[in-house]
């Protein structure tokens, strides 16, 4: 049965339209009769009467119209169409890509969208900071001698704040700080792969990095100071040991805090952080009137081993070691992560410039991360912390890289956003019910022939981020994640509230990436 219901935009215009009439043609009928000569026409003294009347009932009416309009029972934003209060029927999810498109485009732009003003004063009072801190450390490190473990003077910058899809606030930042090893000697690294079954699965693509004496006779005296304190020796061979490393590091960098602060005092206070299981933090807290919003910044610093063309072997998290299975060999002290940040964002760039200019890739990639964060403000543990884990900024952003690679290029634009976004979140979840999904540089060599990649990660095994979670795991994050898209809309309204947002800006929310590289927001 087709059920009509009354239009009220349209009622109300109408019925002062009618009503202006009416009285506009009672106003000519009475000037007809009221005309000179006229000894039959009325008392004219009722004509201002009646123009007062006419007045009156015009601006009763445009009273009640703009009430009507401004009334939120009433209809509220024009074009919307109003519900009866005792209806159980739900409100109607946007019916049309382009509905969906404008809530996606009004979070991004309210909730996740960074000023770019912002960033850039937090970029370069971090790079200030942790360029007096390295330069520091670096001078005291050369006392002790040519043959000890010293910083390289420099650092490198990584993470989603350098390469343009960091969200909410650029209050968190990942600096690489390359160190120097005493001349002479050479490093083999090489990747474990299959080679150690009973180290945990997101272990299986660390490396080992052996040295190689300067003298086939062996190691001389004057390096064996060295070796004691940053090697372990393992089968009657010295490897670099990244928790000795780990641990010299935090300690050069707490000694050498005092200058820098000194130094710096009059315009932030700065401190470091070493939580067990974590890496070294220094926190920035800028002084009145010299950061923007003065945001208090939080920037991890992560010892780094240069093996050459932009590639660096980084100390694990000291708590990944625990995860192996017993039983498992000493090496696990040995183990190192490998970083390609920088051939990830020499790809990130090479996409830049063949997709169109207003390309939608990054904002696809910073709205899936927030809707991962509002999926799971409501969750419970420990399914909210492997939520997190499996959906950690790293594993969206190899998404994201596995699809653009497919084409083509002009899909992107700005206007097929909510269709890209669609896609992203439904090659997610296949790649999460198959249980694979492919790091996009080790062993893959279906990587664009412009990007260079080293022989190293050519001849690398190739690695699975996934295989580190369980298949139950794998597919509740799945299914979750379907849900999250499909209520997307509920989800951005609910969490759109004042109350919400207030509740959000005083938190600095960080998630932990948990794979082979370092957590990037």
């Amino acid at each position: 049965m087709t059920v009509y219901t009354l239009n009220l935009r349209v009622f109300w215009p109408l019925v002062t339209c009618l009503c202006t009439i009416l009285v506009c043609l009672y106003q000519a009928v009475r000037s007809r009769a009221g005309a000179p000569g006229d000894e039959s026409a009325p008392d004219s003294g009722c004509g201002p009467l009646l123009k007062g009347s006419a007045l009156l009932l015009l601006l009763l009416l445009g009273f009640l119209l703009l009430r009507y309009c401004a009334s939120p029972s009433g209809g509220g934003e024009c074009g919307q169409r109003p519900r009866s209060p005792c209806s159980t029927e739900a409100p109607p999810p946007p019916s049309s890509a382009e509905a969906r498109r404008s809530l996606l485009e009004s979070f991004y732009e309210r909730q996740l969208r960074l000023s770019p003003h912002v960033l850039g004063h937090s970029k370069a009072h971090v790079s200030r900071i942790v360029g007096e801190l390295v330069r520091a450390a670096k001078a005291q490190g050369l006392q002790p001698g040519p043959l000890a473990l010293t910083l390289r003077g420099d650092f490198v910058q990584i993470g989603s704040a350098y390469e343009q899809h960091k969200i909410r606030s650029p209050d968190c930042f990942d600096i690489l700080v390359p160190l120097r090893l005493p001349p002479r000697l050479e490093l083999e690294p090489r990747c474990l792969g299959a080679e150690e079954p009973r180290l945990a699965p997101e272990l299986r693509s660390a490396f080992a990095c052996a040295l190689k004496a300067p003298h086939e006779d062996g190691w001389p005296r004057g390096y064996r100071p060295f070796s004691e304190g940053f090697c372990v020796e393992l089968q009657g061979r010295r490897y670099l040991s990244s928790a000795l490393v780990l641990r010299w590091f935090q300690g050069h960098l707490q000694r050498c805090l005092g200058a820098v602060r000194y130094r710096l005092q009059e315009r932030c206070r700065i401190s470091l952080a070493a939580c067990p299981g974590r890496q070294l933090t220094l926190h920035i807290l800028p002084r009145s009137d010299y950061v923007c919003c003065h945001i208090s910044m939080a920037v991890r610093l992560i010892p780094a081993i240069p093996l050459g063309d932009s590639l660096y072997l980084i100390a694990l998290q000291p708590g990944g070691a625990r995860k192996s299975q017993p039983g498992a060999p000493c090496m696990l002290q040995a183990l190192w992560g490998l970083n390609v940040s920088k051939q990830e964002q020499r790809l990130l760039s090479w996409l830049q410039e063949q997709t169109p200019a207003n390309s939608c890739h990054l904002k696809c990639l910073q709205i899936l991360k927030g809707l991962r964060d509002l999926s799971g403000r409501g969750m419970e543990q420990p399914f909210g912390a492997q939520w997190s884990r499996v959906l950690s900024s790293y594993i969206l952003k190899t998404a994201l890289f596995s699809l653009l690679l497919r084409g083509p290029w002009q899909a992107w634009e700005e206007q097929f956003l909510a269709e890209r976004l669609e896609d992203l979140v439904m090659f997610l979840r296949d790649c999460l019910q198959k249980q694979v999904l492919m790091h996009i540089f080790l062993g893959n060599r279906s990587v664009p022939e412009a990007v260079t990649v080293p022989k190293l990660l050519k001849e690398a095994a190739s690695v699975n981020l996934l295989a580190a979670f369980d298949a139950p795991t794998l597919d509740l994050v799945a299914f979750q994640l379907l849900k999250t898209w499909n209520q997307a809309p509920k989800m951005i309204r609910m969490y759109s509230s004042p109350r919400y947002l207030r509740k959000s800006s005083t938190l600095c929310k960080h998630i932990t990436d948990t794979s082979q590289e370092p957590p990037s927001n």
